[in-house]
């Protein structure tokens, strides 16, 4: 046995030796206590914010010691909405967060599941790559775990080809969980001396306020900071997590029985915003004590000045959140509102809308399910849906409360009331267009009844993804994808500023391309279709087919109007299998104010600076903004420029001598780069 372990040792100072240390990746390991859910997607974020905005090159991985392959056959109960990447990585919703704080595109790589590892391990095993060696958890699979990490936390994620300098890397759960103990096994290697300014420890744990006491407890965040300790990990910053402001002799308490100085103690309280948790992590000096730990460079002078986002622009952003008083109402109508982390891109997508909408916005959780029914409970959704000023139905999967959505998309069609449909909103607009306008006597999707007569038929299941032969895991129409328009003279086209965009897609079912022109004939336009795209093995590179390539010239062809475009190319289309497929991607009404739908998730590219282009629509609609927009009463906010003048504060407070709108001013400083270049996608700028 002491052979053995001595042997491990030296394998793994070997393994440790082959990267230069000049040239390895630094590592801030985010861990949690007490309970899951303290925040740590949150803290990882915003430690990445003040790294970035202050020069550095970041990077992040999520761990999650979780048995599953990747997050794709989750319940949106059990760990809320599911992330998709550009690669069409189905990951946990804390990515998502990594993507809109930092502004940075990552991969399925950079989810780590233990499911993932050990089918990693278990294929080295069956191809002989251990030579015969007995496969342990210990070297095997944390070895594994470090060359993952270490391989994944060098490639660059913000659009240059420059590798980052920290990888912020969070692990799921709680310290304590047996899911947990192999990794931090994997990352107790960096505790010895020659790797000691490599890795650094946040720990981020919850200070407790039972009403029965009526005084804070730390008892609990004690045992977890023990936990750590006997793990082989000792915390290098302890972040309290709290619903009050820390009290300085709590925290002297905390520092005391953690045997950490004062300043390792740092207090997070809950804000009105979280774009707030970064500036409480500065003003707590949590940057310099990073910087000391890990001791990284200095950033030069002449990089600090060519920054175009710094923590003064986030600071102006966080404040601007709280300074809108006029409220918009949404109403979110969904299956899984009871959590609303099952809506959580849907819910930040919408908050960023409403900050360039100069609006407060407040989301309103409507249960489809109960639009279905009558008695007052019905009655009370009903009512909520008639009293807010846009309508969004997200995405969703099975029959359970479709019916509702169907009967909410025909009184918004009604009614002139604002409407969003994202994936499965989009098809029941469809779906209910079909019945009501067109006619069609049971009109469904074939996801909610197989027994369809094709000409009820409106939203058909892609036959590509052939779920008895290949199962529920990764088989959608995932990642990033091409949509072009078909018209220039469309709301949404206005909206995006470009040709030719790319949203991330998930889904398996679609709008049947066969009645697609008898619903345009009556003024339910897809203004916007896709093409039959081929992943390769360079996942942001697509291969489009010959086919594809004369569908996209016809959708250029401006002699053409909409409705022989649509036309030919759904004449044109096929099943995806021995066809190409023309795929319906985006509709919009005519003669309405603003009913638009999209098959793929624009949520998952909005970005605070960035609004996705659907959701700015939907809330200058619900705020009866869409038409001055359009006519040039443009929100400011487009594109990052050279703070010059003062806070947010001051400039409410100033009195502008034109009179023009200080909101605006405000949004002045933050602007970004416009939604989309000419002929491409709108896509969130790297800076």
């Amino acid at each position: 046995m002491v052979q053995f372990v001595d042997r491990w040792f030296l394998d793994s100072l070997r393994h440790d030796s082959e990267m230069p240390a000049e040239k390895r990746v630094k590592y801030i390991l985010v861990t949690g206590g007490v309970i899951s859910g303290v925040g740590k997607g949150i803290i990882s974020s915003s430690l990445g914010v003040l790294l970035k905005n202050n020069g550095y090159k970041v990077s992040a991985i999520k761990i999650d010691p979780y048995l599953n392959i990747d997050a794709g056959t989750f319940s949106p109960y059990e760990h809320g909405e599911v992330f998709v990447l550009d690669d069409g990585g189905e990951v946990d919703l804390d990515l998502g967060n990594y993507e809109r704080f930092l502004d940075i595109r990552l991969t399925r790589d950079n989810n780590i599941t233990t499911g993932k590892m050990f089918k990693h391990v278990m294929e080295r095993e069956r191809r002989g790559d251990y030579c015969g060696k007995t496969v342990q958890m210990i070297p095997h699979l944390t070895d594994a775990i470090v060359d993952w990490v270490e391989r994944v936390a060098q490639i660059p994620v913000d659009g240059t080809n420059e590798q980052p300098d920290v990888c912020i890397i969070e692990l799921g759960g709680t310290i304590g969980d047996i899911e947990g103990m192999t990794y931090l096994s994997a990352f107790e290697r960096f505790q010895r001396p020659t790797l000691k300014n490599h890795l650094m420890n946040v720990h981020v744990s919850l200070i407790l306020h039972p009403n029965a006491t009526g005084e804070p407890k730390t008892k609990p965040m004690q045992n977890s900071v023990r936990h750590l300790r006997a793990a082989g990990l000792v915390p290098d910053l302890l972040i309290c997590r709290s619903t009050e402001q820390l009290d300085p002799h709590l925290r002297e308490k905390i520092a005391r029985f953690g045997m950490m100085d004062l300043e390792q103690v740092v207090g997070v309280h809950d804000v009105s915003n979280i774009y707030k948790v970064p500036l409480l992590l500065q003003q707590q000096g949590v940057l310099e004590a990073i910087k000391h730990r890990l001791v990284l460079s200095e950033i030069n002078e002449n990089i600090r000045k060519e920054l175009k986002f710094t923590m003064k622009h986030w600071t102006n952003l966080s404040e601007l959140c709280d300074t809108f008083q006029q409220v918009v109402n949404i109403a979110l109508v969904g299956k899984y509102v009871k959590i609303a982390d099952a809506y959580a891109s849907v819910n930040k997508a919408l908050s960023h809308a409403a900050i360039h909408a100069k609006r407060k916005l407040k989301i309103i959780y409507v249960d489809s399910e109960l639009l279905e029914k009558t008695g007052e409970q019905s009655e009370a959704a009903w009512n909520q849906v008639k009293a807010a000023d846009g309508v969004i139905v997200p995405g969703g999967f099975d029959r359970r409360g479709v019916e509702g959505m169907i009967k909410c998309a025909e009184y918004c069609r009604k009614n002139n009331v604002p409407y969003l449909g994202v994936c499965l909103g989009m098809q029941v607009a469809a779906v209910e267009f079909a019945r009501n306008v067109l006619g069609i006597e049971g009109a469904n999707s074939t996801e909610f009844n197989g027994d369809l007569h094709e000409d009820q038929q409106i939203v058909i299941d892609m036959p590509e993804h052939n779920v008895e032969e290949k199962g529920l895991g990764g088989t959608m129409r995932l990642g990033r994808r091409s949509t072009v328009f078909l018209t220039d003279d469309c709301t949404l086209h206005r909206l995006y500023g470009a040709h030719t965009v790319e949203e991330r897609h998930r889904h398996r079912y679609e709008v049947n391309p066969r009645v697609v022109p008898q619903m345009a004939r009556k003024g339910f336009l897809f203004v916007g279709m896709g093409v039959d795209e081929q992943n390769t093995d360079i996942w942001d590179v697509k291969k489009r087919t010959d086919s594809s390539a004369e569908l996209m010239q016809m959708a250029d062809k401006a002699e053409i109007d909409l409705l022989h475009k649509i036309d030919d190319l759904c004449h044109r289309g096929g099943d995806g299998v021995t066809r190409p497929a023309v795929r319906m991607e985006m509709f919009e009404m005519k003669d309405h104010p603003y009913f638009v739908g999209a098959q793929f998730h624009p949520e998952y590219l909005s970005h605070p600076l960035t609004p996705s282009p659907p959701f700015f629509g939907l809330l200058l609609a619900a705020t009866g903004q869409l038409s001055s927009y359009f006519s040039g009463s443009r929100s400011p906010a487009l594109q990052v420029v050279e703070e010059e003048g003062s806070s947010c504060d001051s400039l409410l407070r100033s009195t502008s001598s034109n009179g023009s709108d200080q909101i605006g001013e405000i949004l002045d400083k933050l602007k970004l780069e416009g939604n989309a270049r000419p002929g491409t996608q709108r896509l969130a700028t790297f800076h």
